[in-house]
């Protein structure tokens, strides 16, 4: 026969189990979370295989600056996400064969790499509701553990 202790005892820690899983997952989905690098759009700033932390509270106010490195999901296929830097804001005058204004709740996004990255250059300015994140920080390779956040103006 089982010990009502032992039941009790299971119950609490499956009950903490969960607790501590929401509130992971709230963490992961709200406020910050991992991401691995794919491609060489970014380099040398980032590269393949790298892993970045990603912010979410920018995203979520629309508080972006020139430069910031953003993670958005691709206009290519949305179940992917592209990791580029912010080149324009809203108003602004991007000279690229023509001229391109960046209209209102849009940011212009390119890679550092020109010559290598499929960004608004290719196909115009990215809606900043389809921006998930903003990178504050390369954390591996260890020996390239860097921030990568902008001072705000």
């Amino acid at each position: 026969m089982i010990h009502p202790s032992f039941i009790v005892k299971v119950k609490n820690s499956l009950l903490s189990f969960v607790q501590y899983g929401c509130v992971i997952h709230c963490f992961f989905e709200h406020i910050a979370e991992l991401a691995i690098c794919v491609g060489p759009s970014m380099e040398p700033t980032l590269s393949s295989n790298d892993v970045i932390v990603t912010e979410h509270l920018s995203p979520m106010f629309k508080k972006f600056n020139y430069g910031d490195i953003v993670v958005s999901k691709s206009l290519n296929n949305p179940k992917e996400f592209v990791c580029k830097r912010i080149i324009g804001l809203p108003g602004d005058r991007i000279y690229f064969n023509k001229i391109q204004i960046v209209p209102n709740g849009y940011v212009w996004l390119e890679g550092d790499n020109r010559e290598n990255s499929t960004d608004s250059r290719e196909y115009g300015p990215v809606p900043q509701g389809l921006i998930t994140g903003r990178v504050i920080c390369k954390i591996w390779p260890l020996k390239e553990v860097m921030m990568l956040t902008v001072k705000s103006k």
